[in-house]
């Protein structure tokens, strides 16, 4: 799962602290009837405590699953409230997300922690999803850039030796505010993250660079239609079974 051909638009859904068994039950049978949406280049990042059902569901079918998050820490141990990544591959997740914005700012992960969850999700045999992105200061003072860049460098070392990296730009300032990102910030935005990628990686890594801010089913079509644009990170949009098939339609085109 996830193990997909170069050239095709990955969509990937994060439910972030939503759902309920019956909620959840109900959006996994819409997808799952729809050919366009149950395909190996979409998957969903759900809660920790909804991920057995989620399994189980998904047991068999194309469309992949993963975690919002892992522990720094990869051993077993006394770490209350943590999953490590080995907990994550057992349940049979293929990816998770690494330096969320949110995780970033409600639980101020550092580069030292989010390296660690890197290093172990990668050893664990899970995809990390890097996340990175800047806030509106950073944003309107010009420097973005150097921010999302920095981002970057302080993770590098984690991701060496790996042959897909996966990077997820989020503009901060574009989620949940009502501002969007045009299509040439989303471009440019790209393009940096790549060149920042290709500079510090061997060119044998396959790179790609998902876009996350506020997307949804009237403008994915338009993101997903991007040579610079690999694929999707989907947040709200992904809680409704209508909207996150329109997102996906928009990866087949």
């Amino acid at each position: 799962m996830l193990n997909v051909a170069t050239g095709t638009k990955w969509v990937l859904g994060n439910w972030k602290m939503n759902g309920r068994l019956a909620s959840n039950q109900a959006l996994l049978a819409a997808l799952l009837t729809d050919a366009q949406v149950n395909v190996a280049h979409v998957g969903l990042a759900v809660p920790t405590v909804y991920m057995a059902q989620v399994a189980q569901t998904l047991s068999g079918q194309p469309m992949a699953w993963g975690g919002q998050a892992v522990s720094r820490f990869a051993a077993d141990g006394a770490y209350t409230g943590e999953v490590s990544a080995a907990m994550l591959a057992d349940l049979g997740a293929s990816f998770t997300l690494v330096g969320h914005s949110e995780r970033r700012q409600y639980f101020a992960e550092s580069d030292e922690v989010l390296s660690a969850q890197i290093r172990h999700a990668r050893e664990a045999g899970l995809l990390p999803v890097v996340c990175v992105g800047e806030g509106l200061a950073a944003r309107e003072a010009g420097e973005h850039e150097a921010v999302v860049a920095a981002q970057i460098d302080g993770v590098i070392a984690a991701l060496q030796g790996s042959e897909r990296v996966v990077v997820a730009y989020e503009p901060v300032w574009a989620i949940g505010t009502g501002l969007t990102a045009s299509l040439g910030q989303i471009v440019a935005m790209h393009e940096k993250i790549r060149a920042c990628l290709l500079e510090k990686l061997a060119s044998s890594c396959t790179i790609l660079v998902l876009y996350g801010g506020s997307v949804k089913a009237d403008n994915a079509a338009d993101i997903l239609a991007l040579s610079e644009v690999d694929g999707v990170l989907v947040g709200g949009a992904s809680l409704v079974a209508e909207q996150f098939s329109k997102v996906c339609y928009g990866a087949a085109k």
